[in-house]
Order: C-alpha cells, then structure tokens, then sequence
C-alpha cells in the first residue's frame, strides 16, 4: 500500500507543480494523450509568446488547446456544432476539433480566419491538471519547429529541456508519438478533415 501511495502523492506533486508554474505565466513540458508537449495557459498572451519563441515558430500558425471536458469546450467556443460530441463520442483515438468563434482566448492562439484547435483531453494526467487550473492550457510537441517531434523523453532536446519552466516527472519511459487525428468544423456545417 505504502508504494501506490507515494505513487499517487507524486501525480498530485506533479499536478500541483505544474499549476504553479502555468498561473506565474511560465511553461511546462509535458506528457499528453498524443505526445510530449510544451505547454501554457491559453488564456494568456504572453505564456503563449513564450512557446513560439521556444520552438522558434512563427506565431501566425497557430497550436492546439487542452480542454478537459465539453463544459470546459462550451466555455471557449461560441458554438459548438452537435456533431462536434458526435465525432468525439465515436473517436478512437484523439480528435482535435477545429472550430469557429473562440472566446476568452489568448489572441495569439487564434487563427487569421478566427478559429481554435481544441482537444478534449483523454489522458487522466491532463485531465485533472486542466480541471485543478479551471482553465485550457496550450498542447504543442516538444520540439524546434523544424526538428522532427520527440518519440519519448528521451529525444527531447536539450533546448527544450532548458527552455521550459518545468518538467513533468511522469511517463518518462513511455512512447509518446501518437498526433491526434484534426477535423475543422464550420458554423456552416462544413466538415473538413485535415489529419487522419
């Protein structure tokens, strides 16, 4: 009993490290549902500049946010399309979600054409750090934006490494190098896929 205990006193550790770090405005890096990610409250203008900065990307490409249920989804976009819970419900894998009209948004997270890839998150990691900060939070891989993404920890570079406020000490011998699937949902009932 004693070992699962220390294990779960150090998830909610990690969690609780990571809110600090992501309420001062700084970055974290991250296992998510898909990859190792680079990571900031998406609320935040400034946290945001930072990650493009890090990978050395230009801001008008935009990344994807976290979400950690559909309330939370239903707060940041005006309207989400019925078949959005649809799409998600039937997913097998990790569907990012394109939508229309996003609000309480970092302006720098949003498209030219003013719409937002969030993710539902799947990974109990990311879901209860999203739900305990009560806010999205950015999902970008951990990587040089013209550098290949890291499969695992381990190939994770060290400008990375050092660039980050800090890193999650969790799920550090796992692959991580799934991306998730991307549909771009309009208001107009278009849908697009993007990335299978």
């Amino acid at each position: 009993m004693g070992n699962k205990a220390k294990i779960e006193h150090s998830f909610s550790e990690e969690i609780d490290a990571c809110i600090k770090v992501l309420q001062a405005g700084g970055v974290i890096l991250y296992p998510t549902d898909t990859v190792w990610g680079i990571g900031c409250d998406a609320t935040n203008s400034e946290a945001v500049a930072k990650i493009y900065q890090l990978k050395k990307r230009v801001n008008t490409k935009t990344m994807i946010c976290l979400v950690a249920n559909d309330f939370m989804l239903e707060r940041y976009i005006e309207n989400v399309p019925e078949v959005a819970f649809d799409i998600l419900d039937i997913a097998e894998k990790p569907t990012t979600i394109v939508y229309d009209q996003p609000k309480g948004i970092a302006i720098n997270l949003i498209a030219a054409d003013n719409s937002l890839a969030v993710r539902v998150a799947t990974d109990k990691f990311c879901q209860y750090l999203i739900q305990k900060f009560k806010k999205p939070i950015v999902s970008t891989s951990a990587n040089i934006t013209t550098q290949p993404s890291p499969k695992n920890y381990k190939e994770i570079s060290t400008e990375i490494l050092k660039g980050v406020d800090y890193a999650v000490n969790l799920q550090r011998n796992e692959q991580k190098d799934t991306p998730s699937s991307i549909i771009k949902l309009g208001n107009d009932g278009t849908v697009k896929v993007i990335r299978k």
